[in-house]
């Protein structure tokens, strides 16, 4: 359904989308390519480099790697073949979180966002073609942190400026925009899992890159529909923060590495959890063999599943005044998660005749960590974007994405134990280390809870706690 409405500067603008801004459509499909991108690597990376890429043959022919891997050995000390790529992959994933930030910076005040969203899919897509020869490994791992860094960090911007402040579709135009990152998220890994097995790892990586460029082509065609640049250049001086908000900041900090808790042990299992389904799943389906990576698939599948009913749930709860805030659904959060790797960890008790666990293991895995992921995740972006000072909230979501970062390094490190653990060890130490999160914010946020509230009731803070 087409129709005119006025934009978020005042003007009159044809050919909204269902009521929704046409640039909405544009920037979500853009977004789409990325995330089947980023969701592609991470399905395959770590398979690839422990089943061939690290091998004799393949690793002594990648450009600079030996004085890579000496850089990383001297903090780690000597590191397997599993052990190296479970580091590499976590410092991967966590740099792909870190640099949207920088990127951001750049699209605000030097380049402009369109450019510099055009410029994050040229070395996106010129990253995922250099994975297509192993001497180039490094370069590849380099162009795509840096494109997706320059990529996210001025998409989702562009999406908030296509309202007006006051317009009450944004909230609905993010979770439209969201639904692409979990549709990018169940498509790549199908496809390059796919590929992957019949034609080869390379052939998986070029499918990605392929794409990343269809992506770029339909991000410059849809620009007309897209809000116009801002100026650029330093932001104004900010006033000085209260002393009760830079309290509110503070206390946020110390819910940073507390929430990285909980991405330890999601990022493991977009790392070490592969090679887990490899060495212990039943993947015969009668003659068909389960690529690995499909099972990947099932984390974007499960949110469009399981959203409604929780929906309706924290609806019924918030008309009994009995909804939980953010810090209890975080915590939640983490206790779910924590108790569907412990299902990880009956696999190794739950097996065949073949010592392997049967596939629906993996599958209710996959569905109930992502109930988890749904208590968890959407809140705290909730809390750092409603919590903090006005003034800051930007800077605030950008320094809560730093969890996903620390919790991918050491999920990295983590990932190392694979080899010296059993399966049960290793599962139920990050079923520990999730469930000591939820612990944690319980007891830190029922205190800064009370903050909130006292800084509400005040005035000093418009938050709604």
């Amino acid at each position: 359904m087409t129709t005119i409405a006025n934009d978020a500067h005042g003007e009159r603008t044809p050919r909204q989308v269902f009521g929704h801004p046409r640039g909405l459509v544009i920037l979500a499909g853009t977004e789409l390519w990325d995330r089947i991108s980023f969701h592609g690597m991470q399905a395959l990376l770590v398979l690839y480099m422990v089943g061939q890429l690290f091998l004799p043959g393949h690793i002594e022919t990648i450009v600079g790697f030996k004085a890579f891997r000496a850089v990383i050995e001297a903090v780690t000390g000597p590191l397997s073949v599993q052990a190296l790529a479970s580091q590499i992959f976590g410092i991967y994933v966590g740099l792909v979180y870190f640099t949207p930030v920088l990127g951001g910076v750049l699209g605000d005040r030097v380049l402009g966002r369109s450019a510099t969203v055009t410029l994050g899919a040229l070395l996106m897509t010129a990253g995922h073609f250099c994975m297509a020869f192993d001497q180039s490994f490094l370069l590849a791992m380099l162009l795509l942190i840096l494109g997706a860094g320059c990529l996210r960090g001025n998409l989702m911007p562009q999406v908030a400026e296509l309202y007006a402040q006051e317009d009450r579709r944004r909230a609905v135009a993010f979770q439209l925009y969201g639904s692409m990152i979990n549709l990018g998220a169940f498509i790549a890994p199908v496809v390059t899992g796919a590929l992957g097995q019949a034609y080869g790892w390379h052939t998986g990586f070029a499918f990605a890159g392929f794409g990343m460029l269809l992506g770029l082509i339909y991000y410059r065609v849809g620009l007309k529909w897209l809000p116009p640049e801002a100026p650029r250049g330093p932001r104004t001086v900010r006033a000085k923060l209260r002393p009760d908000e830079r309290r509110v900041v503070l206390l946020l900090l110390l819910v940073v590495p507390i929430a990285a808790l909980f991405w330890v042990a999601q990022s493991q299992i977009w790392n070490t959890y592969n090679i887990w389904v490899r060495d212990h799943v039943d993947l015969q389906i009668g003659g068909f063999t389960v690529p690995v990576p499909w099972l990947q698939a099932l984390d974007g599948l499960a949110p469009f599943l399981t959203l409604p009913p929780f929906l309706l749930l924290w609806r019924w709860q918030a008309a009994r005044g009995s909804e939980p805030n953010e810090f209890t659904k975080m915590a939640i959060g983490c206790f779910i998660f924590g108790g569907s790797v412990m299902l990880l960890a009956a696999g190794a008790w739950i097996t065949d005749a073949g010592g392997r666990s049967p596939l629906l293991l993996a599958v209710a895995f996959h569905f109930a960590s992502n109930i988890g992921w749904l208590y968890f995740a959407p809140s705290a972006n909730s809390l750092f974007g409603g919590a903090a000072p006005r003034s800051l909230t930007g800077a605030m979501i950008g320094i809560y994405t730093t969890s996903v970062f620390f919790g991918s390094l050491v999920s990295g490190r983590l990932g190392g134990l694979y080899e010296s653990l059993t399966a049960a060890q290793f599962w139920t130490l990050h079923a520990g280390v999730v469930a000591l999160g939820g612990v944690l914010l319980l007891l830190v946020g029922g205190r800064l809870s009370r903050e909130l509230e006292a800084a509400a009731e005040t005035g000093r803070l418009a938050v709604a706690v």
